[in-house]
């Protein structure tokens, strides 16, 4: 085993941990741990809710989540060496559940789940048609993900990181603020909101203190959203095998991860959405010296997939196209096009007897790829969502005989509020 330069232990709190990460982005959060170039470690990750998502049939959890707590990343990670405008080489080796914590309270420790937000608190994808907050609970069992919330569904997983990324500088960090604060402006009051502004209570910023620790933590951005750092990505190719090239933004590079997923269908469109979970990634470093302006990277990672995906090979495919459901045209709206192909997608499924919350959590959750399949022919896009056919126990294609009707089971867990 590598190294291990980030400890968790699975009894405590994140921030009663020996070494404290942190949940906001700033270039002044202190290091927690220096490698070197060419180093192996591992790193400990717990998951984004720091255990406040529990085992159960009841989404209240999930209605009443500490949504100002999140995402809770290990490190800062200084790399020695590291200067502006480097790329830092990060090697996935390995990624996986918490290791020999095959049960216990937290996510990792043999299970994971996938939520839907409310929509005051964020919603999703299609938070229209799913206004509620819902939970199912994921058993890990051999590699597979099984759920006694949505039955008839076996999957491999295709574990990865949701969240991985380096530091901001001052000056990129008030170009985020900026940004998105005049995106907010637009429109203050919409529900879910159009961004997250700096949000000082909650924020953990590893061992910074005092006045350092107050103008940062008003200062700091929120992890939600992938930015020119990496950040909350959540690419569910980002398996193990992956080689990450990253930006580097101030001296050390100061690398961070966290949000292990165990598994992800493209845009984890359930928003708390993926198997949610905790568990260790084991890392290889190194740096290509002035990378960023060699290779033309001003912002964003570039990224090698590794080669350990789920193997399916037949697919059933659903197509949307960017018209709204009460029959409005849109412009070569891709965000549209998609949502409708994941709507198509539900439809179908209920007709097996799935329920359509069910089935939405099985295109949140499970291996599906998504696609642009077409962005230039006016004035419809078209996306499309191509679902494995092997996650059933059932001939899932259709038939002149009609579709065979399976046992929904208890259901998927709604809030009671």
């Amino acid at each position: 085993m590598p190294r291990k330069v980030f400890p968790l232990d699975s009894n405590k709190k994140f921030t009663d941990q020996e070494i404290v990460g942190h949940n906001r982005w700033h270039p002044d959060v202190p290091a927690q741990v220096r490698v070197k170039p060419g180093d192996v470690f591992r790193v400990d990750c717990r998951e984004w809710f720091d255990g406040a998502i529990v085992n159960d049939d009841s989404a209240d959890d999930i209605l009443n989540a500490p949504l100002n707590s999140v995402h809770v990343l290990s490190g800062p990670i200084a790399v020695e060496g590291a200067q502006p405008g480097d790329l830092l080489i990060v090697d996935i080796l390995d990624v996986g559940p918490i290791p020999q914590e095959d049960s216990g309270p937290l996510a990792g420790q043999g299970w994971g789940y996938t939520g839907v937000f409310a929509t005051r608190n964020g919603g999703g994808f299609l938070t229209e048609q799913f206004p509620d907050a819902y939970k199912v609970i994921w058993d890990f069992t051999g590699g597979k993900a099984t759920s006694r919330h949505v039955p008839h569904v076996e999957f491999t997983g295709i574990v990865h990181p949701g969240l991985m990324g380096t530091a901001p500088s001052h000056e990129l960090l008030r170009k985020w603020n900026r940004r998105e604060q005049a995106l907010i402006d637009t429109d203050p009051q919409r529900v879910p909101p159009l961004a997250l502004p700096p949000q000082p209570d909650s924020a953990i910023l590893g061992s910074l203190t005092g006045d350092d620790f107050e103008r940062a933590r008003n200062e700091a951005a929120r992890t939600a959203p992938p930015r020119d750092n990496g950040g909350n990505q959540d690419i569910k190719n980002f398996t193990k095998g992956s080689r990450v090239f990253y930006p580097v933004f101030v001296d050390g590079a100061n690398l961070s991860m966290g949000d292990l997923h165990f598994s992800q269908g493209d845009g984890e469109i359930t928003f708390c959405g993926a198997i949610e979970m905790g568990g260790f990634m084991d890392l290889h470093v190194d740096l290509i010296k002035g990378g960023m302006q060699t290779y033309g990277v001003s912002e964003n990672a570039i990224f090698i997939p590794g080669n350990t995906d789920p193997q399916y090979s037949e697919w059933i495919a659903f197509s949307g196209t960017s018209v709204t459901l009460d029959g409005e045209q849109r412009y070569l709206d891709s965000h549209l096009s998609y949502q409708r192909a994941c709507l198509h997608a539900i439809d179908y499924l209920t007709t097996f007897g799935f329920s359509d919350i069910q089935a939405y959590m099985i295109l949140g959750a499970a291996p599906i790829e998504g696609r642009l399949s077409g962005v230039v022919d006016i004035p419809n896009s078209c996306s499309t969502v191509y679902i494995p056919t092997g996650i059933f126990d059932f001939d899932v294609k259709p038939t002149k005989s009609g579709p065979v009707r399976i046992d929904p089971g208890q259901g998927v867990p709604k809030s009671s509020a």
